[in-house]
């Protein structure tokens, strides 16, 4: 079973996974566009939010960077990969729905419409989480993940405050890759109080976003779960095997583990600068997770997740890694710069985590044209 995923099954395991025909396969490739439209509207969003100055001025749809990033296209990719492993055509809904809302956000449909869309995306996802799964920890954190986005984009909906609603969207992320580094952890033995921990983890991250500690000056709960969370996968993760590998493993596990020690700066940036303390505090802690945590697991985890949704094999190559440690340099930057208000560099930061997803997007492609690419 290959290490570096979010939530892969071989194509050829059974006949419920089995890949769907070709017409499927077609089909899907639209939600996956999608997700890359919005993933470029997050992208330049967030720089604009930033006071990067952009071609056209600042676009109208700034308010919705958290949205595009983490609904529209990481909801998106998600839902997409996790129907494709459950090989049922009713679970292609939950893609289908976020891309629909995703499109009302670029008209700038926000209310009823675009949330309702996405809440009901998170609410298909958890059915396709659970479904041909037997009851086990990863399946209730798996679970778990999906209720975090419908619960986040329902209070968006109803009108809470948007660092409360982030703590839930970051939530569904954290627990979505947490469950499968958890399912891949059963390899190397852990012992059975490691699962112990990871409960206690993921409850008071739950717990933390109960209580909208995101938007409130004072974070214990969520400070708590974090720096557990990246203790257990630093601690248990199968990385810290693969990495002695070669090639292709040896990257995803660099990039993993660099990103679950982003996860434990993030647990330390609210322990020691909380929310509502420094003018960006808020802004450090969720940049740590959502481009050093997050976006470091997908570049672990893209060599295998777009081979299963696009039927076609990506290559790799050592040049790789200049767009990764380009992306880790930029979180460094993001971080620095919030805590000493260094505006220059906070939209310098913007500009690398730009650079390093184009890089990173142009080496695997260059790499997969190659013949007989090395996966």
């Amino acid at each position: 079973m290959p290490d570096a995923r979010i939530s892969v099954r071989p194509a050829n395991s059974n006949k419920r996974t089995a890949a769907p025909g070709a017409h499927w396969r077609r089909l899907r490739l639209i939600p996956l566009a999608i997700g890359a439209l919005a993933m470029a509207a997050g992208l330049w969003t967030g720089l604009a939010r930033l006071g990067v100055s952009l071609p056209g001025g600042v676009p109208s749809m700034t308010e919705f960077h958290a949205a595009f990033m983490i609904a529209g296209f990481l909801g998106t990719m998600i839902s997409l990969e996790r129907a494709v492993a459950l090989g049922r055509p009713w679970g292609y809904m939950a893609p289908v729905l976020s891309s629909v809302g995703a499109l009302l956000l670029f008209a700038s449909v926000l209310g009823a419409a675009a949330l309702t869309f996405i809440a009901a995306s998170g609410i298909l996802l958890l059915a396709t989480s659970i479904g041909a799964r037997r009851l086990s920890l990863f399946a209730v954190i798996l679970a778990a993940g999906a209720i975090c986005w419908a619960i986040g984009t329902s209070l968006w909906l109803i009108g809470f405050s948007m660092p409360v609603v982030v703590g839930w969207w970051l939530d569904f992320l954290i627990l979505t890759i947490a469950a499968e580094r958890l399912e891949l952890s059963r390899f190397g033995s852990p012992p059975r109080m490691s699962s112990v921990m990871l409960t206690i983890a993921v409850l008071l991250l739950l717990i933390g976003s109960a209580r909208g500690e995101l938007a409130s000056d004072w974070a214990p709960f969520t400070t708590v779960g974090l720096l557990a969370c990246a203790a257990w996968l630093l601690r248990f993760d199968i990385a810290r095997r693969t990495i002695r590998g070669q090639g292709q493993p040896r990257f995803s596990a660099c990039a993993i583990l660099a990103g679950h020690m982003w996860l434990g700066v993030a647990g330390a940036l609210l322990l020691f600068v909380p929310p509502g303390v420094a003018a960006f505090s808020y802004d450090a802690a969720v940049h740590a997770i959502a481009i050093g945590f997050v976006l470091s697991m997908i570049f672990a985890h893209a060599p295998i997740i777009l081979p299963a949704i696009i039927g076609a094999r990506v290559g790799y190559s050592g040049a790789v890694y200049a767009p990764l440690i380009l992306l880790h340099f930029s979180v460094l930057l993001r971080v620095a710069s919030d805590l000493f208000e260094w505006s220059d560099l906070r939209s310098a930061s913007g500009i690398f985590t730009v650079l390093a997803l184009l890089g990173y997007a142009i080496t695997i492609a260059v790499a997969s044209r190659r013949p007989n690419p090395t996966t």
